[in-house]
């Protein structure tokens, strides 16, 4: 790929100036830092009604009646709908993404969680349908609470009358040689076993979910929502409410943030919908704060019991691990440990098991629903957390240096395409090497030099290490799909005569920078300026189908798309080039981004020449104008990898930990942008350390949600969050068009292992091994008292 600012020319001696490998500044930044992003909240149209959800203050509780006549006296309430009118209308239920349970809409006979959906108000301004809705007279009869998976279990509470087996289990799934394991096991020379927790905790976008609805006068249904999957939602809207897939257009606007919050859809979503319809008007929902906290998609709540077998040198011979899973009230999102592509089946990590087996069992509670891909690849942060304590663990047990533990059992880059003991094809990757430039970056030998000296005074200084490998492109539709639909990415790319262009696809970035790194990708192969490429995402009546933005599948998938997209244009413009040279197209080859007569280098036209005779002088023969189209279906998934260290100091008698340095080196092949790539990990870094410090949400035993706003539940802020620091190797992946890998959601994978890692470092002299995270000063305090009241007792 080509990286020199002169690389390739656009025409009349102009020179390109971006393509992939530059840092070209991101196109979408203007308009939002000054303020002129469109938001579904800058929505205003004639009539628009506002909605208000009522909720539930039980997590579970018969409802014995619903009085609505209080509500509906309110000056500019227009109606107030419960379940019993959805059912009635057949829009009682919402099926879930992956097909295997559904959602209720608006409760009806019972509530399952607290703030569950129970009516929605619709009035003229905001104002009127807040204070309707705080007149719904709801009758209810609360029932004993199922808060735990492991009460859960037992069977004593069954919580989903709707379903047919009396059971609260929802699925049971493993991977891997359950026999070859435990016999492995059995005949370890070490074993080492620990149950981590990854807490329950949520995406938090700083916009929260929302939308508008409207009907037009040829009863056309326009949605505006804060969607990652607009496609998916138009074919979703269709199966819950019947509405023909051809009268429903939905439009991503503008998104403040969606981690994987913004791919499911939500009982609100469905209500605007109906409002809309039976009102004849249009209507707006946007979530408050508290109703993103407590009733969108979460993301975690994994129990997981890691088993290492290990010989005394130190190389491992398997590895096991149990989850129990806490999914809430509905399995409400597209969750693949259910599928064959197992995703949480990347436990391994990056370590050459001989023999691993992998199982996971999830249960109802009284909880909010849901399993979101908070910034990850379903279910990858909870296996690398799972795995990289595991191996800290190893290292403590063995009295062995942890990165020396890594660097022993590495996949070796010789291996690859290396096939895991669970089932995945790794595609490319140096491990070791990636770990030998942070270790070098980072000074880790004098680091534990001035660890030991520290130590010999009683302070204590930790360093935690974390090597991850993440699974990335969810597309190979051997494995995947969402309602059935396969989760294939798309492009469609259009030249115009005077060479800019447009390019359209599947996704819809949050953030991320499509707009800049599209228009790049086109302009690494056709030689254009990417100034001048407009990219067009999240409307269903102009982008082409796609299966969305989340789990990193953007640049794996459609990024491929759009490349293959770029390469059929550049073919058919061979066409023309050979008739501009007057040359046989067998004899045309693209060279330094210009089309050249082989053997006659000075005989060359460039894209931009070729792009305006396509239009006016394309040759007898050949179709006029340059377009072309592309689905990708992806050979396999892609696999970023990194090393990543954080060094701490823990003051034991307050329990405090600061982040001193953190270090992240990444490895995502093929780069096309370094400053967005380096945006990236430094947001997932700083949403990782929230994470491993201050971020969960529990319940009580009661199932009260603890954690409703943003005074439990914290958000860091600069003054908070650690400086850090990068770096990076590049491993590019074999069956990428462009070698690209996916980066986005590494930092957020690989980064709570470190700082739990380096947390329980700093207090291994006080013999604590394990705290389960958030690591909160209370939480260290507590585990420093009681660990040094152990050794006082002894």
């Amino acid at each position: 790929m080509s990286t020199d600012t002169n690389s390739s020319g656009n025409g009349s001696g102009e020179k390109q100036c971006y393509s992939v490998g530059r840092s070209m500044k991101r196109k979408e930044d203007p308009r939002f830092l000054t303020g002129n992003g469109n938001y579904v909240d800058d929505i205003r149209l004639p009539g628009m009604l506002s909605m208000v959800i009522v909720h539930s203050p039980y997590p579970h509780a018969r409802i014995k009646s619903i009085d609505k006549t209080a509500a509906l006296a309110v000056p500019g309430v227009k109606a107030v709908i419960t379940g019993e009118d959805l059912v009635a209308a057949n829009l009682g239920w919402l099926p879930t993404f992956h097909g295997f349970d559904k959602q209720m809409v608006l409760a009806v006979g019972k509530v399952l969680f607290q703030h569950q959906e129970v009516a929605a108000v619709f009035a003229d301004t905001r104002e009127a349908a807040l204070d309707a809705a705080e007149l719904v007279e709801v009758d209810y009869d609360p029932l004993d609470p199922v808060t735990t998976p492991f009460d859960a279990m037992k069977d004593e509470v069954i919580l989903r009358d709707d379903r047919d087996n009396r059971t609260n289990h929802i699925y049971h799934w493993e991977s891997g040689d359950r026999g070859g394991t435990d016999a492995a096991l059995d005949g370890a020379e070490i074993t080492v076993n620990e149950r981590v927790y990854a807490p329950r905790c949520h995406p938090a976008p700083l916009e929260p979910c929302g939308c508008v609805a409207q009907f037009d006068a040829m009863g056309r249904l326009h949605f505006h929502v804060t969607s990652q999957a607009p496609h998916v939602y138009r074919t979703a809207i269709s199966l819950v409410t019947g509405i023909p897939e051809d009268k429903i257009r939905v439009i991503a606007p503008d998104i403040g943030g969606g981690f994987g919050n913004k791919v499911p859809v939500y009982p609100g979503y469905v209500c605007a919908i109906v409002g809309a319809l039976i009102l004849k008007t249009p209507v707006k929902w946007i979530e408050t704060r508290t109703e993103n906290l407590t009733t969108t998609g979460f993301a975690r709540d994994y129990h997981m019991d890691v088993t290492i077998g290990a010989k005394k040198d130190g190389t491992v011979t398997a590895l096991k691990v149990k989850t129990v899973a806490d999914h809430g009230a509905f399995d409400a999102a597209a969750d693949p440990t259910q599928y064959p592509a197992g995703m949480f089946g990347i436990v391994t990590g990056s370590y050459d098991f001989p023999v691993a087996f992998t199982e996971l069992d999830a249960y109802f509670t009284n909880k909010a629903p849901g399993g979101v891909a908070y910034r990850c690849s379903f279910r990858v942060t909870e296996a690398s957390y799972a795995i990289e304590r595991g191996m800290d663990i190893l290292a403590r047990k063995l009295d062995m240096d942890p990165a020396d533990l890594r660097q022993k059992n590495f996949v070796q880059k010789e291996a690859f395409p290396y096939q895991s003991a669970l089932g995945f094809t790794y595609d490319s990757g140096d491990y070791a090497g990636t770990l030998d430039k942070a270790l070098n970056q980072i000074g880790y030998a004098d680091l534990r030099k001035e660890q030991a000296e520290k130590r010999a005074r009683g302070e204590y200084m930790g360093i935690g290490i974390s090597t991850f490998t993440e699974v990335v492109g969810a597309g190979p539709s051997k494995h995947f799909d969402i309602l059935g639909i396969k989760m294939f990415d798309s492009a469609e790319i259009r030249i115009h005569p005077t060479g800019t262009g447009i390019v359209r696809a599947g996704t819809k970035s949050q953030g991320q920078g499509h707009e800049t790194t599209w228009a790049q990708i086109v302009s690494e192969e056709l030689g254009l300026d990417a100034e001048n490429i407009l990219v067009e995402e999240g409307d269903t009546d102009t982008a082409p189908y796609g299966l969305g933005t989340y789990a990193s599948r953007s640049t794996p998938v459609a990024g491929a798309a759009i490349a293959l997209a770029a390469r059929r244009v550049r073919e058919k413009a061979k066409k023309v080039a050979a008739h501009l040279l007057e040359a046989s197209p067998d004899d045309i080859e693209w060279t330094d981004h210009t089309f050249q007569v082989m053997g006659a280098p000075d005989r060359s036209v460039t894209m931009k020449d070729v792009a305006f005779a396509a239009y006016t002088n394309p040759g007898e023969g050949n179709e006029p104008g340059l377009e072309a189209s592309l689905y990708y279906d992806p050979p396999n998934m892609t696999f970023p990898h990194g090393a990543y260290i954080a060094v701490v100091d823990v003051d034991a008698d307050t329990g405090e930990v600061k982040v001193r340095r953190f270090l992240a080196v990444d490895d995502c092949g093929t780069v096309i942008n370094p400053m967005i790539v380096e945006g990236q990990v430094h947001g997932g870094l700083t949403e990782g350390f929230a994470i491993a410090f201050m971020q969960e949400i529990p319940y009580d035993e009661q199932g009260n949600n603890l954690a409703p706003n943003f005074m439990e539940y914290l958000i860091p802020t600069a003054v908070e969050s650690p400086v850090w620091e990068t770096g990076s190797t590049v491993t590019p992946s074999p069956h990428h068009p462009i070698g690209a890998k996916g980066v986005g959601e590494s930092p957020n994978v690989g980064s709570p292992a470190a700082f739990v890692n380096a947390v329980m470092d700093a207090l291994a002299p006080l013999g604590v091994t394990h705290i389960d995270m958030p690591l909160t000063r209370e939480k260290v305090w507590r585990a420093v008292r009681d660990a040094r009241g152990a050794a006082a007792s002894d």
